[in-house]
Protein backbone atom coordinates (compact mmCIF):
# COMPACT_ATOMS: atom_id res chain seq x y z
CA UNK A 1 0.00 0.00 0.00
CA UNK A 2 1.49 3.78 -0.81
CA UNK A 3 2.33 5.50 1.64
CA UNK A 4 -0.08 8.28 1.21
CA UNK A 5 -2.91 6.41 1.27
CA UNK A 6 -1.98 4.94 4.95
CA UNK A 7 -1.48 7.93 6.18
CA UNK A 8 -4.78 9.47 4.39
CA UNK A 9 -6.74 6.13 6.02
CA UNK A 10 -5.09 6.91 9.46
CA UNK A 11 -6.16 10.71 9.16
CA UNK A 12 -9.34 9.36 8.06
CA UNK A 13 -10.14 7.12 10.89
CA UNK A 14 -8.71 9.95 13.33
CA UNK A 15 -11.36 12.35 12.05
CA UNK A 16 -13.80 9.99 12.61
CA UNK A 17 -13.95 9.36 15.59
CA UNK A 18 -13.33 12.55 16.96
CA UNK A 19 -16.67 13.73 15.35
CA UNK A 20 -17.99 10.99 17.24
CA UNK A 21 -17.06 12.52 20.50
CA UNK A 22 -14.35 10.12 21.24
CA UNK A 23 -11.75 11.04 23.84
CA UNK A 24 -8.80 11.83 22.12
CA UNK A 25 -6.73 9.07 23.83
CA UNK A 26 -9.08 6.43 22.78
CA UNK A 27 -9.49 8.01 19.69
CA UNK A 28 -5.29 8.15 18.90
CA UNK A 29 -5.29 4.31 20.74
CA UNK A 30 -7.28 2.85 18.17
CA UNK A 31 -5.91 4.28 15.32
CA UNK A 32 -2.53 3.74 16.53
CA UNK A 33 -3.13 0.42 17.53
CA UNK A 34 -5.11 -0.48 14.15
CA UNK A 35 -2.38 0.88 12.17
CA UNK A 36 0.10 -1.61 13.83
CA UNK A 37 -1.70 -4.59 13.04
CA UNK A 38 -2.08 -4.16 9.30
CA UNK A 39 1.35 -2.55 8.97
CA UNK A 40 3.89 -4.14 11.34
CA UNK A 41 1.62 -7.26 12.51
CA UNK A 42 1.02 -8.13 16.27
CA UNK A 43 4.51 -8.41 16.80
CA UNK A 44 4.39 -4.64 16.64
CA UNK A 45 2.10 -4.06 19.93
CA UNK A 46 5.41 -4.50 22.00
CA UNK A 47 6.06 -1.14 20.36
CA UNK A 48 3.05 0.81 21.98
CA UNK A 49 4.35 -0.62 25.25
CA UNK A 50 7.65 0.95 24.76
CA UNK A 51 6.66 4.16 23.43
CA UNK A 52 4.68 4.81 26.66
CA UNK A 53 7.96 3.53 28.74
CA UNK A 54 9.73 6.53 26.51
CA UNK A 55 7.24 9.19 27.45
CA UNK A 56 6.86 8.73 30.83
CA UNK A 57 10.57 8.47 31.45
CA UNK A 58 11.20 11.87 29.95
CA UNK A 59 12.72 13.92 32.20
CA UNK A 60 11.63 17.36 30.77
CA UNK A 61 7.88 16.30 30.78
CA UNK A 62 7.93 16.09 34.85
CA UNK A 63 7.07 19.77 34.23
CA UNK A 64 3.64 19.07 32.95
CA UNK A 65 2.24 17.48 36.58
CA UNK A 66 3.84 19.94 38.01
CA UNK A 67 2.49 23.53 36.47
CA UNK A 68 -0.55 21.90 36.62
CA UNK A 69 -0.19 21.65 40.10
CA UNK A 70 1.35 24.92 40.59
CA UNK A 71 -2.45 26.20 38.52
CA UNK A 72 -4.54 24.01 41.05
CA UNK A 73 -2.82 25.38 44.24
CA UNK A 74 -3.20 28.89 42.77
CA UNK A 75 -6.93 28.05 42.24
CA UNK A 76 -8.22 25.88 45.27
CA UNK A 77 -6.09 28.20 47.72
CA UNK A 78 -8.33 31.20 46.53
CA UNK A 79 -4.85 33.26 45.19
CA UNK A 80 -7.03 33.81 42.18
CA UNK A 81 -9.52 35.27 44.05
CA UNK A 82 -7.42 38.23 45.87
CA UNK A 83 -5.59 38.71 42.53
CA UNK A 84 -8.54 39.30 40.39
CA UNK A 85 -10.04 42.19 43.40
CA UNK A 86 -6.64 43.88 43.79
CA UNK A 87 -5.95 43.99 39.84
CA UNK A 88 -9.22 45.69 39.80
CA UNK A 89 -8.46 48.01 42.14
CA UNK A 90 -5.18 49.18 40.67
CA UNK A 91 -6.17 49.69 37.36
CA UNK A 92 -7.94 52.92 38.15
CA UNK A 93 -9.62 55.36 36.87
CA UNK A 94 -8.71 54.80 32.96
CA UNK A 95 -12.10 55.35 30.92
CA UNK A 96 -12.46 51.33 29.99
CA UNK A 97 -10.99 50.27 32.74
CA UNK A 98 -12.50 46.77 32.68
CA UNK A 99 -11.16 46.20 28.81
CA UNK A 100 -7.95 46.57 30.74
CA UNK A 101 -8.70 44.31 33.19
CA UNK A 102 -9.36 41.55 31.22
CA UNK A 103 -6.38 41.59 29.15
CA UNK A 104 -4.13 41.98 32.03
CA UNK A 105 -6.17 38.83 34.05
CA UNK A 106 -5.99 36.73 30.70
CA UNK A 107 -2.55 36.92 30.94
CA UNK A 108 -2.36 35.79 34.21
CA UNK A 109 -5.03 32.84 34.44
CA UNK A 110 -3.35 31.77 30.75
CA UNK A 111 0.22 31.44 32.35
CA UNK A 112 -1.86 29.40 35.43
CA UNK A 113 -3.87 27.33 33.00
CA UNK A 114 -2.67 27.27 29.69
CA UNK A 115 -5.98 26.46 28.38
CA UNK A 116 -7.95 28.87 26.28
CA UNK A 117 -11.73 27.38 27.01
CA UNK A 118 -10.69 27.55 30.76
CA UNK A 119 -9.95 31.09 30.99
CA UNK A 120 -13.20 32.34 28.40
CA UNK A 121 -15.26 30.49 30.25
CA UNK A 122 -13.74 31.42 33.77
CA UNK A 123 -13.54 35.04 32.41
CA UNK A 124 -17.34 35.07 30.87
CA UNK A 125 -18.86 34.21 34.28
CA UNK A 126 -16.78 36.32 36.86
CA UNK A 127 -16.39 39.45 34.49
CA UNK A 128 -19.00 39.55 31.95
CA UNK A 129 -22.28 40.00 33.64
CA UNK A 130 -20.77 43.05 35.31
CA UNK A 131 -19.38 44.78 32.59
CA UNK A 132 -22.82 44.96 30.97
CA UNK A 133 -24.43 45.86 33.79
CA UNK A 134 -21.87 49.24 33.87
CA UNK A 135 -22.37 49.79 30.67
CA UNK A 136 -19.90 48.31 28.69
CA UNK A 137 -20.27 47.28 24.99
CA UNK A 138 -21.51 43.63 25.22
CA UNK A 139 -19.51 42.83 21.87
CA UNK A 140 -16.39 44.48 22.84
CA UNK A 141 -16.17 42.93 26.02
CA UNK A 142 -17.45 39.39 24.60
CA UNK A 143 -14.88 39.45 22.14
CA UNK A 144 -12.06 41.00 24.48
CA UNK A 145 -12.70 37.86 26.71
CA UNK A 146 -12.34 35.04 23.88
CA UNK A 147 -9.43 36.95 22.42
CA UNK A 148 -7.52 37.70 25.71
CA UNK A 149 -8.35 34.12 26.91
CA UNK A 150 -6.80 32.86 23.70
CA UNK A 151 -2.91 34.71 24.94
CA UNK A 152 -3.42 30.84 27.49
CA UNK A 153 -1.06 29.01 25.58
CA UNK A 154 1.51 31.59 24.19
CA UNK A 155 2.43 33.17 27.56
CA UNK A 156 4.94 31.30 29.89
CA UNK A 157 4.19 28.75 31.53
CA UNK A 158 2.33 27.44 28.34
CA UNK A 159 0.96 23.48 28.88
CA UNK A 160 0.95 23.86 25.32
CA UNK A 161 4.46 25.18 24.26
CA UNK A 162 5.83 22.52 26.80
CA UNK A 163 3.80 19.81 24.71
CA UNK A 164 4.81 21.15 21.24
CA UNK A 165 8.40 21.57 22.15
CA UNK A 166 8.78 17.89 23.60
CA UNK A 167 7.13 16.26 20.44
CA UNK A 168 8.92 18.38 17.95
CA UNK A 169 12.02 18.32 19.79
CA UNK A 170 12.73 21.59 20.53
CA UNK A 171 14.39 23.68 23.40
CA UNK A 172 11.08 23.70 25.61
CA UNK A 173 12.75 26.79 27.56
CA UNK A 174 13.39 28.54 24.78
CA UNK A 175 9.71 28.14 23.19
CA UNK A 176 8.75 29.33 27.10
CA UNK A 177 10.79 32.27 26.96
CA UNK A 178 9.88 33.23 22.94
CA UNK A 179 6.14 33.30 23.75
CA UNK A 180 6.71 36.47 26.32
CA UNK A 181 7.15 39.39 23.84
CA UNK A 182 4.64 38.03 21.10
CA UNK A 183 1.76 37.97 24.06
CA UNK A 184 2.91 41.36 25.06
CA UNK A 185 2.25 42.38 21.56
CA UNK A 186 -0.94 40.42 21.12
CA UNK A 187 -2.27 41.83 24.33
CA UNK A 188 -1.26 45.42 23.64
CA UNK A 189 -3.13 45.57 19.95
CA UNK A 190 -6.05 44.28 21.24
CA UNK A 191 -6.34 47.91 23.96
CA UNK A 192 -4.81 49.65 21.24
CA UNK A 193 -7.96 48.60 18.93
CA UNK A 194 -10.38 48.76 21.96
CA UNK A 195 -9.18 52.45 23.01
CA UNK A 196 -9.25 53.66 19.65
CA UNK A 197 -12.91 52.17 19.47
CA UNK A 198 -13.69 53.79 22.75
CA UNK A 199 -12.02 57.44 21.35
CA UNK A 200 -14.03 57.42 18.18
CA UNK A 201 -17.49 56.63 20.15
CA UNK A 202 -16.85 57.26 24.14
CA UNK A 203 -20.43 55.40 24.81
CA UNK A 204 -18.58 52.19 24.44
CA UNK A 205 -17.34 52.73 27.80
CA UNK A 206 -18.81 53.98 30.73
CA UNK A 207 -18.31 57.75 31.98
CA UNK A 208 -15.34 57.58 35.00
CA UNK A 209 -18.28 57.74 37.72
CA UNK A 210 -17.83 56.54 41.38
CA UNK A 211 -19.85 53.74 40.28
CA UNK A 212 -17.37 52.47 38.13
CA UNK A 213 -14.30 53.01 40.29
CA UNK A 214 -15.79 51.67 43.03
CA UNK A 215 -15.38 53.98 45.43
CA UNK A 216 -11.84 53.21 45.50
CA UNK A 217 -9.44 55.23 47.81
CA UNK A 218 -5.59 55.58 47.81
CA UNK A 219 -5.18 53.23 50.65
CA UNK A 220 -7.26 50.37 49.39
CA UNK A 221 -5.26 50.88 46.06
CA UNK A 222 -1.94 50.80 48.36
CA UNK A 223 -3.64 47.77 50.42
CA UNK A 224 -4.37 46.14 46.75
CA UNK A 225 -0.95 46.21 45.47
CA UNK A 226 0.37 44.90 48.52
CA UNK A 227 -2.48 41.97 48.48
CA UNK A 228 -0.69 41.24 45.52
CA UNK A 229 2.79 41.08 45.83
CA UNK A 230 2.90 37.63 47.21
CA UNK A 231 1.98 36.76 44.24
CA UNK A 232 5.36 37.96 42.30
CA UNK A 233 6.67 35.35 44.48
CA UNK A 234 5.47 32.82 41.96
CA UNK A 235 6.09 34.52 38.93
CA UNK A 236 9.96 34.66 39.81
CA UNK A 237 10.19 30.97 41.15
CA UNK A 238 9.04 30.06 37.61
CA UNK A 239 10.10 32.61 34.64
CA UNK A 240 12.79 34.24 37.09
CA UNK A 241 14.87 31.09 37.24
CA UNK A 242 14.59 30.49 34.05
CA UNK A 243 15.51 33.81 32.70
CA UNK A 244 18.38 33.74 34.55
CA UNK A 245 19.47 30.42 33.53
CA UNK A 246 19.23 28.79 37.24
CA UNK A 247 16.79 26.34 36.46
CA UNK A 248 15.42 24.11 33.58
CA UNK A 249 11.72 24.36 32.88
CA UNK A 250 11.24 21.20 34.85
CA UNK A 251 13.05 22.24 37.88
CA UNK A 252 11.61 26.12 37.64
CA UNK A 253 7.91 23.63 37.34
CA UNK A 254 8.87 21.95 40.83
CA UNK A 255 9.84 25.57 42.30
CA UNK A 256 6.44 27.09 41.02
CA UNK A 257 4.82 24.77 43.18
CA UNK A 258 7.08 25.77 45.99
CA UNK A 259 6.08 29.15 45.28
CA UNK A 260 2.26 28.83 45.09
CA UNK A 261 2.09 26.83 48.73
CA UNK A 262 4.53 30.12 49.89
CA UNK A 263 1.57 32.28 48.58
CA UNK A 264 -1.47 30.21 49.68
CA UNK A 265 0.30 29.99 53.25
CA UNK A 266 0.91 33.55 53.09
CA UNK A 267 -2.56 34.56 52.46
CA UNK A 268 -3.66 31.80 55.33
CA UNK A 269 -5.15 29.64 52.62
CA UNK A 270 -3.29 26.73 52.81
CA UNK A 271 -4.26 23.01 54.22
CA UNK A 272 -4.05 19.62 53.70
CA UNK A 273 -7.14 19.17 52.21
CA UNK A 274 -6.34 21.69 49.65
CA UNK A 275 -3.32 20.19 48.99
CA UNK A 276 -4.80 16.70 48.66
CA UNK A 277 -7.52 17.36 46.03
CA UNK A 278 -4.88 19.96 43.97
CA UNK A 279 -2.62 16.50 43.90
CA UNK A 280 -5.84 13.95 43.08
CA UNK A 281 -6.68 16.37 40.26
CA UNK A 282 -3.43 17.09 38.97
CA UNK A 283 -2.66 13.40 38.59
CA UNK A 284 -5.52 12.78 36.60
CA UNK A 285 -4.82 15.85 34.21
CA UNK A 286 -1.01 14.93 33.84
CA UNK A 287 -2.17 11.16 33.12
CA UNK A 288 -4.50 11.79 30.91
CA UNK A 289 -1.73 14.06 28.81
CA UNK A 290 1.32 11.72 29.36
CA UNK A 291 -1.06 8.89 27.71
CA UNK A 292 -1.80 11.10 24.61
CA UNK A 293 1.51 12.14 23.80
CA UNK A 294 2.72 8.46 24.20
CA UNK A 295 0.45 7.65 21.09
CA UNK A 296 1.78 10.28 19.27
CA UNK A 297 5.14 9.14 19.87
CA UNK A 298 3.60 5.86 17.88
CA UNK A 299 2.32 7.90 15.44
CA UNK A 300 5.88 9.41 14.57
CA UNK A 301 7.39 6.17 14.49
CA UNK A 302 4.56 4.18 12.22
CA UNK A 303 5.26 6.98 9.98
CA UNK A 304 8.75 6.77 9.50
CA UNK A 305 8.18 2.72 9.05
CA UNK A 306 5.99 3.17 6.20
CA UNK A 307 8.10 5.59 4.53
CA UNK A 308 5.85 8.64 4.69
CA UNK A 309 8.34 11.04 7.12
CA UNK A 310 11.00 10.90 3.99
CA UNK A 311 8.40 10.69 1.16
CA UNK A 312 6.71 14.37 2.80
CA UNK A 313 10.28 15.92 2.93
CA UNK A 314 10.58 14.87 -1.08
CA UNK A 315 6.92 15.86 -2.04
CA UNK A 316 7.86 19.61 -0.28
CA UNK A 317 11.20 20.02 -2.38
CA UNK A 318 9.31 18.65 -5.49
CA UNK A 319 6.52 21.24 -5.13
CA UNK A 320 8.94 24.56 -5.88
CA UNK A 321 7.21 26.78 -3.23
CA UNK A 322 9.38 29.17 -1.56
CA UNK A 323 9.62 29.15 2.26
CA UNK A 324 6.64 32.01 2.30
CA UNK A 325 4.15 30.03 0.74
CA UNK A 326 4.99 26.66 2.38
CA UNK A 327 4.77 28.43 5.55
CA UNK A 328 1.54 30.10 4.92
CA UNK A 329 0.22 26.25 3.88
CA UNK A 330 1.55 25.17 7.06
CA UNK A 331 -0.06 27.28 9.35
CA UNK A 332 -3.46 27.71 7.29
CA UNK A 333 -4.18 23.74 7.77
CA UNK A 334 -3.61 23.43 11.76
CA UNK A 335 -5.85 26.84 11.74
CA UNK A 336 -8.62 24.79 9.59
CA UNK A 337 -8.22 21.77 11.95
CA UNK A 338 -8.61 23.32 15.25
CA UNK A 339 -12.41 25.02 14.16
CA UNK A 340 -13.24 21.25 14.16
CA UNK A 341 -11.15 19.44 16.69
CA UNK A 342 -9.39 19.96 20.48
CA UNK A 343 -5.87 21.97 20.21
CA UNK A 344 -4.14 18.74 21.24
CA UNK A 345 -5.37 16.53 18.82
CA UNK A 346 -4.48 18.80 16.12
CA UNK A 347 -1.20 18.93 18.04
CA UNK A 348 -0.38 15.14 17.83
CA UNK A 349 -1.80 15.24 14.46
CA UNK A 350 0.54 17.52 12.58
CA UNK A 351 3.55 18.10 14.45
CA UNK A 352 5.22 14.66 13.25
CA UNK A 353 4.02 15.08 9.83
CA UNK A 354 5.51 18.75 10.07
CA UNK A 355 8.90 18.21 11.82
CA UNK A 356 10.61 16.68 9.16
CA UNK A 357 9.39 19.63 6.84
CA UNK A 358 10.37 22.49 9.12
CA UNK A 359 13.78 21.14 8.78
CA UNK A 360 13.90 20.67 5.46
CA UNK A 361 12.54 24.05 4.56
CA UNK A 362 15.04 25.73 7.13
CA UNK A 363 12.87 27.42 9.40
CA UNK A 364 14.01 28.76 12.61
CA UNK A 365 12.51 25.61 15.13
CA UNK A 366 11.31 28.43 18.20
CA UNK A 367 9.84 30.99 15.68
CA UNK A 368 8.20 28.27 13.63
CA UNK A 369 6.53 26.82 16.24
CA UNK A 370 5.97 29.60 18.05
CA UNK A 371 3.66 30.89 15.15
CA UNK A 372 1.84 27.42 15.00
CA UNK A 373 1.60 27.20 18.99
CA UNK A 374 -0.27 31.31 18.18
CA UNK A 375 -1.99 29.42 14.85
CA UNK A 376 -3.71 26.78 16.39
CA UNK A 377 -5.08 29.58 19.45
CA UNK A 378 -6.50 31.57 16.50
CA UNK A 379 -8.58 28.15 14.77
CA UNK A 380 -10.25 27.92 18.36
CA UNK A 381 -11.50 30.85 18.11
CA UNK A 382 -12.39 31.29 14.56
CA UNK A 383 -16.38 30.91 13.92
CA UNK A 384 -18.11 28.88 12.74
CA UNK A 385 -16.73 25.96 15.01
CA UNK A 386 -14.05 27.31 17.41
CA UNK A 387 -14.65 25.54 20.30
CA UNK A 388 -13.54 28.41 22.85
CA UNK A 389 -16.06 30.01 21.34
CA UNK A 390 -18.88 27.86 22.64
CA UNK A 391 -17.47 27.24 25.90
CA UNK A 392 -17.71 31.54 26.17
CA UNK A 393 -21.51 30.66 25.28
CA UNK A 394 -22.53 28.32 27.45
CA UNK A 395 -21.44 30.62 30.61
CA UNK A 396 -22.91 33.34 28.80
CA UNK A 397 -26.67 32.22 28.00
CA UNK A 398 -28.05 35.72 27.39
CA UNK A 399 -25.72 36.24 23.89
CA UNK A 400 -26.50 34.34 20.89
CA UNK A 401 -23.95 32.17 19.34
CA UNK A 402 -24.09 34.09 16.37
CA UNK A 403 -23.65 37.08 18.61
CA UNK A 404 -20.91 35.49 19.84
CA UNK A 405 -19.29 35.30 16.27
CA UNK A 406 -19.97 38.84 15.72
CA UNK A 407 -18.03 39.85 19.10
CA UNK A 408 -14.83 37.75 17.59
CA UNK A 409 -14.03 38.78 14.27
CA UNK A 410 -12.64 41.43 14.69
CA UNK A 411 -10.34 40.35 17.13
CA UNK A 412 -9.42 37.03 14.78
CA UNK A 413 -8.40 40.09 12.15
CA UNK A 414 -6.02 41.82 15.18
CA UNK A 415 -4.55 38.38 15.79
CA UNK A 416 -3.69 37.80 12.02
CA UNK A 417 -2.17 41.14 12.05
CA UNK A 418 -0.22 40.37 14.73
CA UNK A 419 0.71 36.82 13.15
CA UNK A 420 1.84 38.73 10.03
CA UNK A 421 3.82 41.32 12.59
CA UNK A 422 6.23 37.79 14.32
CA UNK A 423 6.19 36.22 10.47
CA UNK A 424 7.82 39.66 9.01
CA UNK A 425 10.11 40.33 12.04
CA UNK A 426 11.17 37.21 13.72
CA UNK A 427 12.96 38.92 16.17
CA UNK A 428 9.80 39.36 18.12
CA UNK A 429 10.32 35.57 18.98
CA UNK A 430 13.35 34.78 18.68
CA UNK A 431 15.32 37.61 20.50
CA UNK A 432 14.81 36.79 23.87
CA UNK A 433 15.35 32.81 23.42
CA UNK A 434 18.89 33.94 21.91
CA UNK A 435 19.40 36.42 24.74
CA UNK A 436 19.08 34.20 27.44
CA UNK A 437 20.96 31.40 25.11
Amino acid sequence: MDWYVTLLAGIAILFALFLSGAPIFLAFLFAILTGVYFIIGPFGFPMVANSILDTVSITSLASIPLFILMGELLFRSGTMDVLFDSIDKLVGRVKGRQYVLVVVLSAVFGALSGVAMAVAAMLGRAIMPGMVARGYDRNIAAGLIVSGASLAPIIPPSLLAIIVGSIADVSIAKLLIAGVIPGLLLGGIFLIYVFIRIAINPKLAPANSDSEQGDVTSGEMAWALIRILPFAIVIFSVMGFILMGIATPSESAATGVVGALITAAIYQNLSFKMIWNSVMASITVSAMILAIMAMSKMFTQLLAFTGATSELVELVANLGYGPLTMLIIMLAVPFVLCMFIDTIAVILLTIPIYQPVVDAMGFDPVWFWLLFLINITLGAITPPFGYTLFAFKAVVPDMSISDVYKATWPFVILFLIGIAVIIAVPGIATWLPNLVG
